[in-house]
């Protein structure tokens, strides 16, 4: 297998690695972390030629094939079969049934194979060269971020292949779900060094933070020896009589290996300001429909409303409409029908790639995030400044001179900046790395409004979202429901029957008939349901316009307070008690029709589950 032996690798003044070295053994499935800029792709650059080490040695055994996934888009072939085909090796030239089962595998369909391949979107030409290293059957992959670009769909048969994957394996991606599914091990480059343990990425950080008190104790220890040792020597050097033994005592201090400090890389920092507000629903979107032309809806008819300490998550593959839902909600695009109404005392955020295009190329980091408050101190600019990762002068940096992901950091303390308590999040965890997305995710949770997010990560949606919004091939649907639950319920419809472990113990005769059955039920349900699902609109409907109302009245209350009108003041004061009132008996209402429909809807799932 592959063996690196004492790697150094330096770029002008910064030190990738010191004495490195690494054995892959046979099978190994290795995740590799580390934070943006420690040196993970060069050290597949090193693996395979495309840079050389200082000095150490890296031995490959021959006739070992090593497969990578290039990020540069050339192709050559009039048809994807074609393309694809290319990468076969001479003695499989003719296995093109093994090319068309990756690409199905990654989202493409029979119609795609004969296309070619420079009119698919970027992500697709992504997913094709893919599909080429996979062809070639490597001995090891060295994936550096493939989930870059792929849908939910995708990544969960890409996470299925590598499990299966009968070969070695280096990962680097920024999703933790996906690695910890996929890997045996996990190795991080920790102060210019190799660390690896089996297992996940919670058990490596785990370990890693053990070893690092251990560390600490170890140096608090020696320093007070040093200390000691140093004080003696200072009081007993000049005297005669203990000279000697001074001296014995240099020795001894010159022979000691002294521990370093400890060097910890910097965290991102977020904790997004909260905009006090009364109102139980901040949101509420009412038959919704968009295209850009009225021939190609993306998705019609779509209604929720959204509590406060709501997070809901909108899902699925790429290019069916995810960011757009969110741009319409966010005022960024007109619908074509419904309503987008947030409550007055709304205040949102919203992080996506048309506001960073917005962001000023000639502003540097500072001025650009000063326009979120041009009234904030500068010590909080500063704050958010160091926040972002953008301490001393690199506060100072022009936009246009930032990469993608730190112009990402910079929408991101721009959002920081202003209370709110709606958060609109389109693919927040692109560009962050692994402890990033943790702070994130943890933010995410802490926040006491709501949030709408878009993303393919599983663990994000596992973690922060109560309900979701589906794109299917036939547009989009509201799922009462997390993550789990619409997997255990619904599942995505692309993913194979074969691999559907309820389908398979289902006799083949059988399953037409039990589609047909769970279909009727489906409809049964929603006759019995639609009655009680439109009575909790209209309720929910109500309670928006009363606190609405209460909104306006709330504010009269206070001019008539400041001015003394007593009498208007008694008169208000009743008011506002009967508003008060009144929402709490339609919270009632709404609770006791939302349990009745909760328990019709649990009833049948299980008949259509006792079916399959």
């Amino acid at each position: 297998m592959i063996q690196l032996n004492n790697i150094s690798k330096s770029f002008s003044s910064q030190e990738l690695f010191s004495k490195l070295s690494f054995k892959l053994n046979a099978l190994n499935r290795i995740g590799l972390v580390g934070r943006n800029g420690s040196g993970k792709s060069t050290l597949f650059k090193l693996i395979l030629g495309e840079e050389s080490a200082d000095s150490g040695e890296i031995l490959i055994p021959k006739g070992y094939r090593i497969g990578t996934l290039k990020q540069h888009l050339v192709f050559t072939e009039a048809t994807l079969r074609e393309e694809a085909a290319l990468a076969l090796r001479d003695e499989m030239q003719y296995d093109t049934y093994k090319v068309e089962k990756i690409l199905f595998g990654l989202g493409f369909v029979q119609e795609d194979l004969d296309k070619n391949p420079l009119s698919f979107s970027g992500g697709y030409q992504i997913r094709i060269n893919l599909a080429k290293l996979l062809v070639t059957e490597p001995n090891l992959l060295l994936l550096d971020e493939p989930t870059n670009y792929l849908d939910i769909v995708s990544l969960r048969w890409l996470k299925n292949f590598l499990q299966n994957f009968q070969g070695e394996l280096i990962l680097i991606t920024h999703d933790r779900d996906f690695m910890d599914a996929v890997c045996t091990h996990t190795m991080g480059i920790v102060r210019k060094n190799l660390f690896i343990i089996p297992g996940n990425t919670h058990k490596f950080y785990e370990q890693l933070a053990a070893n690092d008190e251990l560390y600490e104790k170890q140096k608090l220890s020696q320093d007070k020896k040093v200390k000691e040792l140093e004080d003696f020597i200072a009081r007993n050097k000049a005297r005669a009589s203990t000279a000697a033994l001074a001296q014995s005592k240099v020795k001894q201090l010159e022979k000691m290996e002294l521990l370093d400090d400890l060097g910890f890389d910097a965290n991102l920092k977020f904790d997004f300001a909260y905009k006090e507000t009364s109102a139980k629903v901040l949101l509420e979107v009412k038959d919704l429909s968009f295209g850009y032309t009225e021939q190609n809806i993306l998705f019609e008819d779509i209604s929720f409303t959204l509590a406060k300490g709501e997070c809901l998550g909108i899902i699925g593959k790429n290019g069916k409409g995810k960011s757009t839902l969110l741009n319409v909600i966010g005022k960024e695009l007109t619908p074509l029908a419904g309503s987008v109404n947030y409550q007055a005392n709304t205040a949102y955020g919203h992080f996506g790639q048309t506001n960073i295009a917005h962001l000023s190329p000639n502003n540097n980091v500072m001025d650009e995030i000063y326009t979120a408050d041009p009234k904030m101190p500068e010590s909080k600019v500063r704050g958010l400044c160091g926040g972002m990762m953008f301490s001393g002068d690199m506060a100072l940096k022009k936009i246009s001179l930032l990469s993608g992901g730190e112009k990402s950091r910079v929408m991101l303390a721009k959002i920081l900046a202003r209370e709110v308590n709606l958060l609109l999040l389109d693919e927040p965890t692109n560009h962050l790395d692994m402890d990033s997305i943790e702070a994130l995710t943890e933010a995410i949770k802490r926040f006491e409004g709501s949030v709408i997010v878009v993303t393919h990560s599983e663990e994000l949606l596992r973690r922060v979202c109560d309900r979701l919004i589906i794109f299917t091939k036939e547009g989009a649907e509201y799922f009462d429901g997390g993550y789990d639950a619409f997997l255990e319920k619904i599942g995505w419809e692309d993913e194979s029957e074969g691999e559907d472990e309820k389908v398979k113990s289902a006799p083949k005769s059988n399953t037409k008939e039990l589609k047909r059955q769970s279909s009727e039920l489906i409809r049964e349900r929603n006759a019995n349901t639609s009655k009680l699902k439109k009575e909790v609109e209209k309720l929910e409907t109500a309670i928006i316009k009363t606190e609405e109302h209460l909104t306006a009245l709330h504010k009269e209350l206070i001019e008539a307070s400041n001015s003394g009108e007593s009498a208007k003041l008694m008169n208000l004061s009743k008011l506002v008690a009967e508003k008060e009132k009144s929402v709490e008996v339609m919270f009632e209402e709404l609770e006791i029709a939302q349990t009745q429909l909760d328990t019709i809807n649990a009833e049948y799932d299980k008949k259509i589950e006792e079916l399959s």
